[in-house]
């Protein structure tokens, strides 16, 4: 997926837990879980707000796209 999700790299610099993450923004451990792993297909603009307001930092420190590399012999 070209879309990655850089949450982990958050959670580390804040020293904070999953859980604790997940309590302060208000979701699940498991649906956090499912957009740390970059398993999620959308994020909600309330969500990211409340990410990037608990871990003080920008959506782009949480998101990044990363171009696909073509497969080999399918020209893209």
């Amino acid at each position: 997926m070209p879309i990655v999700v850089d949450i982990d790299v958050m959670l580390a610099k804040r020293k904070m837990s999953v859980g604790a993450l997940a309590d302060r923004i208000g979701i699940t451990p498991a649906n956090l879980a499912v957009l740390k792993n970059g398993r999620a297909k959308a994020v909600r603009f309330t969500t990211l707000e409340a990410l990037c307001e608990v871990l003080d930092c920008q959506p782009g420190d949480l998101l990044r796209w990363e171009a696909c590399e073509p497969e080999e012999g399918n020209p893209t």
